[in-house]
């Protein structure tokens, strides 16, 4: 099994798989008392959807930041359904053209919200065009060519862009300032994924032991969406192997089938860690050289795979390059090796 079959099947890959989003729909939360977690910015964001509705205005645009899979996309539906109006979708990439951008904002109504996804990839001739609708509510489209060219400027209806990033430092600075609330979604304490699993079993009829849940909330690297995909799998683990309950026992038998350990690394994390051990005696050891010995691209091992381990201070970045930490070791069940006493 290569690392690369791995990176396409990842039960704990954060970002949005071809199955998440038939069941993000089915377990979204539609206001925010169901939505579990992230307690500030649900406080903040009441009194600030409280305050537009009494001054009957559409809320300020918003700009939503964080890991994949911590409920940025959730979190602006529940923003929509709060203030009573329509949210409609798009992404950064999926807009190409002004007339794309045009067709979107013509046809949104008063206070309706524009959910933009993976905002920061926006074109920036698009960007330019974005501006005067974010701040005048109008869009300036130029009409012809050359010397006959001549502005139009089409009025919109007030509305809202709620933007989504995983990569905050890749936005714009005149983007990001036209935003009025910034918001920064960070990962989950383990009651609250545990709370988020146990609300999704009830909606899908699983009968889950507090154990059992223990168990996954554990694995799910604090991201929600990691959660949901875990429970889904070891609800088909219960029902072929039991009679559909999960059990402490069965949660472990499933967990223990998909390679997830107790911290939520899977073979791949566990596979970078022993190659950095094994044949670069814990570093310090250049990305391009793990990159070579996994059989990875760089920027996946950096943005994929690293952040976590960097997390759980099972690794540590220092200037001569990446260093397995005494925390890694001891979760790989090793002592500190090197080359030299390999040889001896």
């Amino acid at each position: 099994m290569s690392i690369e079959d791995n990176h396409d099947n990842r039960i704990i890959e954060p970002t949005e798989s071809n199955g998440d989003s038939t069941l993000d729909q089915t377990l979204r939360p539609q206001n925010l008392d169901e939505y579990i977690g992230q307690n500030k910015i649900k406080d903040n964001l009441q009194i600030f959807m409280q305050a537009a509705k009494q001054r009957k205005e559409p809320i300020e645009h918003v700009l939503l930041y964080g890991a994949p899979g911590l409920g940025k996309t959730t979190l602006a539906h529940v923003i929509a359904n709060e203030m009573g109006v329509n949210c409609r979708v798009t992404s950064g990439p999926a807009i190409e053209k002004a007339g794309d951008l045009a067709a979107i904002l013509t046809n949104m109504g008063e206070s309706d919200i524009l959910f933009i996804d993976e905002i920061h990839r926006l074109n920036k001739v698009i960007e330019e065009i974005l501006y005067p609708a974010m701040e005048d509510y109008a869009l300036d489209i130029i009409i012809g060519k050359g010397p006959s060219a001549r502005t139009l400027r089409i009025d919109l209806q007030k509305f809202t862009i709620i933007g989504a990033t995983t990569k905050m430092s890749m936005l714009s600075a005149p983007l990001r300032d036209r935003f009025g609330s910034v918001y920064h979604l960070d990962f989950y304490d383990l009651e609250d994924i545990a709370k988020i699993i146990n609300r999704s079993a009830g909606i899908l009829n699983i009968q889950l032991h507090n154990e059992a849940c223990g168990h996954i909330a554990s694995r799910s690297r604090r991201t929600p969406r990691v959660a949901n995909r875990l429970l889904k799998r070891v609800r088909d683990y219960a029902e072929v192997k039991a009679d559909g309950n999960i059990t402490p026992d069965i949660s472990h038998s499933a967990l223990t089938m998909l390679e997830v350990d107790k911290l939520g690394l899977d073979y791949v994390d566990r596979k970078i860690l022993k190659v950095m051990l094994e044949k670069f005696s814990g570093g310090p050891v250049g990305l391009n050289s793990i990159a070579a010995a996994t059989g990875e691209e760089m920027a996946t091992v950096e943005d994929v795979y690293e952040p976590y381990l960097l997390q759980l201070g099972f690794i540590e970045r220092t200037p001569r390059g990446r260093m397995v930490t005494d925390l890694g070791k001891k979760h790989l069940g090793l002592t500190a090796t090197s080359k030299q006493s390999n040889l001896l």
